[in-house]
């Protein structure tokens, strides 16, 4: 749906362009799009390379398990319908802790996984099991420690204190995790009466 917007608009804009005579505008806007994409793509990569590479470090070094056990646990509590030790919550926590660290490219493979192994225990194919709704609250809520991206982005633009954000990041993901977890438990217990 969200390409069908964007084309729609694309469309629109071109439209006008064309009909008041602008066509040098669009050339100018796709060349500079183009330039400025491929700049920060970049300057951005070493950035992100530097912290999927922690990553893989965690991963290989056996600390990405440890916590995935450890944030398994407290899943368990959050997803009581999940069976204990089931796959799924090891790629619900894996997900977790890469956004934790603000690596949302990392941790969309760890969530698709998740939704798919989630699917596998829903009973009902065509809607969304309870679990799903609740690992989609917590997974767009983005509880991060660490803004990667952010980070990333004010050192692009030259900021003089590019992790000053860290702090305020972390209380509002915070804020946003626990006010969807608690509305979803609200909801769950008014609608399914667990």
């Amino acid at each position: 749906m969200v390409n069908k917007i964007w084309t729609f608009f694309i469309a629109i804009g071109i439209i006008f362009s064309l009909l008041s005579g602008n066509i040098s505008t669009i050339n100018n806007v796709i060349l500079e799009s183009a330039k400025s994409s491929l700049e920060l793509m970049m300057q951005i990569f070493p950035v992100i390379a530097l912290w999927l590479g922690i990553t893989n470090i965690a991963t290989n070094s056996g600390l990405l398990d440890i916590l995935s056990l450890k944030l398994s646990i407290i899943l368990g509590k959050l997803f009581p319908e999940v069976p204990k030790n089931h796959i799924s919550l090891s790629y619900m926590a894996s997900n977790m802790i890469a956004n934790i660290f603000g690596l949302g490219s990392a941790a969309t493979p760890f969530g698709l996984k998740a939704m798919s192994s989630l699917q596998e225990l829903n009973e009902n194919k065509k809607v969304a099991s309870r679990s799903m709704i609740t690992f989609t609250t917590i997974n767009t809520s983005g509880l991060t420690v660490i803004p990667t991206t952010i980070i990333a982005l004010r050192l692009l633009y030259g900021s003089t204190s590019p992790t000053i954000t860290v702090l305020s990041s972390f209380i509002a993901t915070l804020a946003s995790t626990l006010a969807g977890i608690i509305i979803d438990r609200i909801l769950a217990r008014r609608y399914t009466n667990v």
